[in-house]
Formats: C-alpha cells, structure tokens, sequence
C-alpha cells in the first residue's frame, strides 16, 4: 500500500504533463519549414485578425499561434510547420 502511495502522485503529474503539451508536428529541419512570413500570410487567408499575439515554434516543432479567430473567439492553433495544415486548435472561453 505504501509503494502504491509513492507511485499515485508521479503518475498523476505525469500525465498532467503530457495533457499540457501540445501536439508533436514533425523532426524534419526548418530548412524544409513555412517561413515567418509565409505563416503570416496563411493566417490571413485563413481569417485569423490581426491581433495574433503570438507566432512562435512551440516545444513539439509546429507553428502556434495565439489570438482571436474571424468569429472574434480567443483561439489558440497549432499548425504543421511543412503543410501549415492546421494540427490542433483550442478555443478558449
């Protein structure tokens, strides 16, 4: 009963991590990558405003960004850094 104590609280901040992190897009190198700028531009087509605050790389290599969609709901988006096909996207209340 002990050991089960022990491992109940790792496990829980174990997967507590995981359904944090965002999705893992691809290894291949930023050399093969949407630019900045072509990032900027998909997001225009797409409807996203121009209030984006944030286009970054993100821990598992997409593109994420933060912002508000055509709707004027805060969003947050990944997007596969190749294709720029949209991976995850998260609307926030």
């Amino acid at each position: 009963m002990k050991i089960f104590r022990s491992i109940l609280p790792i496990t829980m901040i174990a997967l507590a991590g995981q359904a944090w992190a965002g999705p893992t897009c691809t290894n291949e190198s930023t050399d093969k990558w949407l630019t900045e700028t072509q990032m900027a531009e998909k997001l225009k087509v797409l409807g996203y405003r121009d209030d984006v605050k944030k286009l970054h790389i993100s821990k598992g290599k997409c593109w994420e960004i933060y912002g508000h969609d055509k709707d004027g709901r805060k969003i947050e988006v990944y997007f596969h850094p190749i294709t720029g096909a949209i991976v995850e996207s998260n609307v926030k209340s």
